[in-house]
């Protein structure tokens, strides 16, 4: 029997003492701050089967600080051995996540809480406070620990004065109306999705056609805002317009050219224009100081789409880093729809301890910071706490972006001159606009999407001199980033500030929607055809909307929690019954159509990564593939089995070929292959050329060749202390 660690032999030894008192946090970086706060700094830390946790005692109290790992349990059907689960099912529960869905690294998290249970008498919930952190606590307490409530902590970062102040006030109960609300929308997301996934992969079944699909109550409405918007750009006809420019110049020989305020839509109406040039005009400018104020405060989705415009970042990459920063310490809790700073956040505090290490700070005058319209019950805006930790690469450049935007909420407003030049002739007006920045102020601190263009004054008499007329043509509307896309669901009200991000990634993962400009593919774009044709209550926005509007009320509620979320769930099961019901009548006809789109889907990804003939057999052509068991990209020949030619492509990465306005190739200098484009998480899309043997890979290739010389040497030096260890057992066993 292997033996146990001392720490083991510590969890099984001790038995319940009613003076210690398990505090329960989300992540394991939680627990590390919490027990350091709570301890100053004199806790001791143990570990069981890698899992940390810590002891401390306070007040003539003990305490041990245990940790999840996210979610440790989630909602799973029911089903009896070898019975095929049948549509619609509500029969849930919750379930260990590692039996439900074999997820291990969940297991030893999930075994130490249950040894710790044993130890104590007293509980605090001190995981994130929000909804999802809620339901974790909530969990916690009912299924391994097998108690009715806690206290919790609230907070909203890990700074040691507000852990400390978190404690001290505890409440004495876990947040029962977040909690419920959690655990109905869990229920609710698994009725819509699973139930409503299994009838679209059932139809398409039928159809003798098989893809993994997804549909859910608020995934089908986003799919529908890009689908619309694809419609859009597929049916719109370009059409001609005119834009008319003048020339003039005044007594003093000073020029500048105006524009006619409006577009012209009528070839004939640009005659009037014509007959202008060499004839005199009259100018007015006219100056006028205008005031603008400091953008408000971060809320998460601001701060995801302000990331997006300057780094580039996805929603997800964002929301992630800003998670890791939090963990740091270094900010507040990133997921909050509010754009206030309440003065207990202590932001005279953090301005001072900004400034020892940007000197942006000095901009920062005013005492009050300005804000935006949203709340938030629960958090306040992002805010940096004035703590810092070394950073590097984008979590480097969220954080200062945080930081600056925090600062010029504190700056004064902008002062800019805007100058108008009017020029006058007949009937007709035109006009030059010009901005310049008189006072900074802020955008000393945060770029503004300002540009200054300083323009002559020009009064009295000017003749024109030229006369430009410039043909344009109408353009389709832009099709969504992520950003945009993700500011749309919460301009909709659609999923909640934690979901929209993942909703995205899902959309993609489905093969629904590709391309940064998000463009809906043909299966994408059949599945939401479809579904107003034969089920239209799947992609309605106010079901959904109706929804959340009620979960939000279970949120704040005091009483009858239970009784609401049962009303909640009944109203889900039966729109998800007649919604089954619906498709089971066509579903056949469903089936066919979602094949269709799932073929054209399936020819188009094969045309958009075939890259060129095969070097080595020169009868099959080079796609990029994409090996599910290792979860990433390489190279292969359409000639397989027959060739067996393969590229490797960097790991972790999504890849592209890199094409051109014409749809050509971008192909390397050196070989002549087409190049590519990996694109990863959090780091600066890398352009590459695949082939070896190319002179571009020499550097690569050569410190490739190294790191497999390092890992053999390596190999070869644990090999030999194994070899003494071993020895060393049998002379003295």
């Amino acid at each position: 029997m292997p033996r146990k660690s001392s720490s083991e032999e510590k969890i099984e030894k001790v038995k319940k003492d009613s003076n210690t008192t398990l505090i329960i946090t989300e992540k394991p970086q939680a627990a590390l701050k919490i027990s350091s706060a709570l301890s100053d700094g004199k806790d001791k830390k143990y570990s069981d089967n890698g899992v940390p946790f810590y002891e401390f005692e306070r007040d003539g109290k003990k305490f041990i600080v245990g940790c999840a790992v996210g979610h440790l349990f989630g909602v799973s059907q029911r089903t009896e051995k070898g019975k095929k689960a049948e549509i619609p099912t509500f029969d849930v529960e919750w379930k260990p996540n590692f039996e439900a869905r074999k997820v291990d690294y969940s297991r030893k998290y999930y075994n130490l809480l249950k040894k710790l249970v044993q130890r104590v008498s007293h509980f605090i919930i001190a995981t994130d406070y929000d909804i999802e952190g809620e339901v974790i606590g909530l969990n916690i307490i009912r299924f391994i620990a097998k108690q009715k409530d806690a206290k919790r902590m609230k907070f909203s970062s890990l700074t040691k004065d507000e852990l400390i102040d978190s404690f001290d006030h505890a409440s004495p109960h876990l947040s029962w109306g977040q909690g419920i609300a959690g655990e109905a929308r869990h229920y609710i997301d698994w009725f819509y999705g699973i139930n409503l996934s299994r009838a679209l992969m059932r139809s398409l079944s039928k159809a003798g056609r098989f893809r993994i699909m997804s549909i859910g109550r608020v995934q089908g409405p986003a799919l529908a805002i890009v689908v619309e918007k694809e419609k859009h750009i597929k049916n719109f006809k370009s059409e001609p317009y005119w834009q008319v420019f003048l020339l003039v110049q005044d007594l003093n020989k000073k020029k500048i050219e105006v524009k006619y305020p409006r577009d012209i839509t009528k070839e004939s109406e640009l005659l009037k224009f014509k007959h202008l040039k060499g004839k005199k005009a009259s100018a007015d400018t006219q100056i006028k100081e205008e005031t603008i104020y400091p953008p408000t405060p971060f809320d998460l989705t601001t701060l995801q789409t302000e990331s997006y415009h300057f780094f580039g970042l996805t929603p997800t990459q964002t929301l992630k880093i800003a998670q890791q920063l939090y963990l740091d310490g270094i900010i507040s809790y990133p997921r909050t729809s509010s754009q206030k700073y309440p003065e207990s956040i202590g932001y005279t505090k953090i301005l001072n301890a900004l400034s020892k290490k940007f000197p942006i700070t000095k901009y920062a005058v005013n005492k009050k910071p300005t804000e935006g319209k949203k709340t938030d019950p629960a958090h306040p805006a992002i805010y940096p706490t004035g703590e810092f930790r070394k950073l590097e690469g984008r979590n480097k450049d969220v954080y200062e972006l945080i930081v600056r935007r925090f600062v010029s909420c504190f700056c004064l407003p902008a002062i800019v001159d805007e100058k108008i030049i009017t020029i006058s002739i007949l009937d007709l007006k035109f006009y030059a606009k010009g901005v310049i920045i008189k006072e900074k102020n802020w955008m000393n601190v945060y770029k503004a999407d300002l540009k200054e263009q300083e323009l002559p004054t020009i009064n009295g008499e000017v003749e024109i001199k030229e006369i430009r007329i410039e043909q344009k043509m109408t353009q389709p509307p832009k099709r969504y980033s992520e950003a945009s896309l993700l500011k749309e669901l919460e301009k909709r009200n659609l999923g909640t500030k934690a979901t929209r991000a993942a909703i995205i990634e899902t959309l993609y993962e489905r093969g629904y929607i590709k391309e940064r400009s998000i463009e809906a593919t043909p299966l994408g774009e059949k599945l939401i055809d479809t579904l107003h044709k034969h089920s239209p209550i799947i992609i309605d926005e106010n079901l959904t909307r109706e929804l959340e509007k009620e979960m939000d009320s279970i949120q704040t509620a005091t009483k009858d929690l239970e009784k609401k979320q049962a009303h909640v769930l009944d109203k889900a099961k039966h729109s998800i019954n007649h919604i089954i019901k619906e498709m089971r009548e066509k579903e056949l006809q469903i089936g066919k159509e979602l094949a269709e789109g799932n073929e054209e889907t399936w020819q188009q990804e094969r045309e958009e990564n075939t890259l060129t003939k095969c070097p080595k057999c020169n009868k099959g052509n080079l796609r990029i593939l994409y090996n599910r068991a290792y979860k990433r990209f390489f190279i292969g020949c359409s000639n397989y089995p027959e060739c067996k030619t393969t590229f490797s492509l960097p790991p972790n990465s999504l890849i592209k070929p890199i094409k051109d306005k014409e749809g050509k190739f971008e192909l390397c200098g050196e070989c002549g292959f087409p190049l590519l484009l990996a694109i990863r998480k959090a780091k600066r899309p890398w352009k590459f050329c695949f082939n070896p043997e190319c002179k571009t890979n020499a550097e690569w290739q050569k410190k490739k060749e190294e790191a497999k010389e390092q890992y053999k040497e390596l190999n070869q030096e644990l090999e030999k202390e194994n070899k003494r260890f071993k020895e060393k057992l049998k002379s003295n066993p």
